[in-house]
């Protein structure tokens, strides 16, 4: 039964889209489902990251040490404007739905959603929170909540499936749609998704550099 909620959590957690959800639709539409849903796992697999250390307790080293969160974000930003930089000019360049477009290695796909996910380490608190709404990590047997890892691993395995599953599903139905829609609005969308995405960018920088003042 935990793993089943953990499953629901992890699917609530990456629904919302945001600008890795952005990313992949704009990739999905413009270069098919396997670079769309590497895309999301990079994501996927970061946030069981964060779950992890988060279940650990490492949270209190982030609390400690905030300079970590201003680079991390600020750093994070500054990718995600770069990204969107990428993604507008290679927009013109769209090729009519259906027809192959330029070969990027879904590796790459991959590490650049994972090493961006990465960059926000407050989402460690987010599964915390989550974490407390599943049920706390109480002890047993004398082990210390935190390395009750009978409880953390379904809890982490449950959040990583949950994502991958919203990925999946959202990757398969964008990548369905891109044989269907005229170039015109494929190109709307990477524009959109540009914009999208630089705007998120431009805000966890202002967002890291603020914790300065």
């Amino acid at each position: 039964m935990l793993f089943v909620k953990a499953v629901a959590m992890g699917f609530c957690i990456a629904a919302p889209v945001g600008a890795i959800g952005m990313l992949c639709i704009q990739r999905s539409l413009s270069r098919g489902f396997f670079s769309g849903f590497a895309t999301g796992m990079g994501a996927a697999c970061a946030d069981a990251v964060y779950g992890l250390l988060g279940a650990l307790g490492v949270a209190g080293i982030v609390a400690a040490l905030p300079m970590l969160t201003v680079v991390l974000k600020a750093a994070g930003g500054t990718f995600l404007v770069w990204m969107a930089w990428t993604i507008a000019r290679e927009a013109p360049a769209a090729p009519a739905a259906g027809q192959d477009t330029i070969r990027v290695p879904v590796t790459r796909d991959f590490l650049t959603t994972f090493a961006l996910t990465l960059s926000n380490p407050l989402t460690i608190f987010s599964f915390i929170a989550a974490f407390a709404a599943l049920g706390p990590l109480n002890a047993s047997q004398g082990a210390p909540a935190a390395m009750n890892w009978f409880t953390v691993v379904p809890m982490v395995t449950g959040v990583f499936a949950g994502s991958a599953v919203w990925w999946l599903f959202l990757s398969v139905v964008t990548s369905a749609l891109r044989t269907k829609l005229p170039l015109a609005f494929t190109r709307g969308i990477s524009v959109f998704s540009a914009v999208a995405i630089a705007a998120f960018g431009l805000v966890q920088v202002a967002t890291g550099l603020s914790r300065l003042v």
